[in-house]
């Protein structure tokens, strides 16, 4: 079939998956931002300390959360994970296919209108590595302790996004880890968003200029939300009362 057996095909898949975890991680670092603007409306810490108002609702973040628990986003989960991992196999497949290509290890390169003697496009898949370990770190924090539990039954379910928000990034060494990690997804997202529109063909002069500018754009406000998110929890957890 062609779209498995040849390299184009094989790019379009990895861009159609990459699209799809971009989408996700726009979602993902919005709910998570809500924590953010609970903070300065007042709601994080009270909602944190009293079950009440835990319990009732109350604050956008757990409204947030509520939402990532309901029966569609479920069913996403498996698609999601299937989507992470065709496009990393898929990403390992062409790397080393060009490799094969240039007769022997050399620095990704991507031929292309776009700055491709940049660090990122030039080392996707050391970045793709390390993105790789810090997502399975992420999950042993979060996931494991609320879909895990609430979906399979193993492990033990913890209630309240805001005292895990705190637990986790309350410790210094592991807020700096996630912080290496959002700048290697930033520059992954902002080579990997231009490159899935070269490959769907928006490579114009016109429009890829402007294509580099959005990816850079939604790049950015991803990582920035995330970087608010996991810094806010720190201060919760260590400077507000």
């Amino acid at each position: 079939m062609f779209i498995f057996n040849s390299s184009i095909g094989k790019k379009f898949i990895q861009a159609v998956s990459g699209a799809f975890l971009i989408i996700f991680m726009l979602l993902h670092s919005t709910i998570n931002f809500f924590s953010v603007i609970d903070s300065f409306t007042g709601k994080f810490g009270a909602v944190a300390a009293d079950e009440a108002l835990f319990s009732k609702g109350d604050g956008l973040f757990k409204l947030g959360c509520d939402f990532m628990s309901t029966p569609v986003i479920d069913i996403m989960v498996p698609i999601l994970a299937l989507g992470f991992v065709v496009h990393i196999l898929y990403g390992c497949w062409l790397t080393w296919k060009n490799i094969q290509a240039r007769g022997g290890w050399k620095r990704y390169e991507v031929p292309s209108k776009a700055a491709t003697d940049s660090w990122s496009s030039k080392n996707m898949l050391v970045l793709g590595i390390v993105i790789i370990g810090a997502i399975f770190f992420h999950l042993t924090h979060f996931w494991a302790k609320m879909q895990l539990p609430e979906m399979f039954g193993i492990g033990t379910f913890e209630n309240n996004p805001y005292l895990l928000l705190e637990a986790t990034f309350g410790k210094w060494w592991i807020l700096a880890i996630y912080l290496v990690w959002f700048v290697a997804l930033w520059m992954h997202m902002v080579h990997g968003f231009w490159s899935m529109f070269q490959t769907v063909g928006w490579n114009g002069k016109t429009w890829f200029k402007r294509v580099k500018v959005i990816g850079v754009i939604v790049a950015s406000l991803i990582c920035l939300m995330l970087t608010a998110t996991a810094v806010n929890a720190f201060v919760q957890a260590n400077f507000i009362a």
